[in-house]
């Protein structure tokens, strides 16, 4: 798999777990779009594809400590994949993220270390300029803020003064609109265009 896309930066996830290499290439698709997501099952996958002209590496903790040399001299660009949260999973000087965690967390993770890390995406490529417009309604934007903190209808209908069936229509609205199927979904574009402060969610 050759890692150079037309000058756009690309990251490599590296993990012997298929459905973990799914979701994750998935989530970051959504967090970071400018970016080319391409997997590897094995070490010796990665280092047969140029791997020094990676952004970051999201590396298998066993892999991570079975070629440590390499992953040490690259260890900050390298997020180690976790598979708890337990102090003794952490690999000491680098990133980590554990994987076996509810949804919501991890995205929240996610979106940290790619706020953290980018600056708010200002050290990535510009988003093209379309996904910088807003195609939501204001009272759109509302409900997707309120959906993404984690209120339920009744609890939207209730802070906005409106009824419970115009904030159902309001989210099939804005997901239409986003081509979004999953709050999940929703939390990403909504921290990653400013609708909604990460500490928030």
């Amino acid at each position: 798999m050759e890692p150079f896309h037309n000058s756009r930066p690309s990251i490599a996830i590296v993990e012997t777990n298929t459905l973990a290499v799914i979701g994750l290439k998935h989530i970051l698709e959504d967090i970071m779009p400018m970016i080319v997501v391409d997997s590897y099952g094995t070490f010796s996958e990665l280092e047969a594809n140029h791997p020094d002209s990676y952004f970051h590496y999201f590396v298998n903790a066993g892999i991570v400590l079975a070629n440590r040399e390499f992953f040490t001299r690259c260890r900050y660009k390298t997020i180690v994949l976790i598979p708890s949260s337990d102090n003794d999973a952490y690999l000491e000087g680098f990133h980590n993220i554990c994987i076996c965690q509810p949804e919501k967390h991890l995205i929240k993770s996610l979106l940290l270390l790619e706020q953290h890390a980018h600056a708010h995406g200002r050290n990535l490529p510009s988003v093209i300029e379309t996904h910088k417009r807003s195609i939501l309604s204001i009272r759109e934007t509302e409900v997707l803020s309120l959906v993404v903190k984690g209120l339920i209808n009744k609890e939207i209908a209730d802070s906005l003064n409106i009824r419970m069936s115009t904030v159902v229509t309001h989210r099939k609205n804005l997901m239409n609109k986003l081509g979004m199927k999953s709050v999940s979904a929703l939390t990403i574009y909504a921290v990653m265009h400013g609708y909604v402060d990460i500490n928030d969610i």
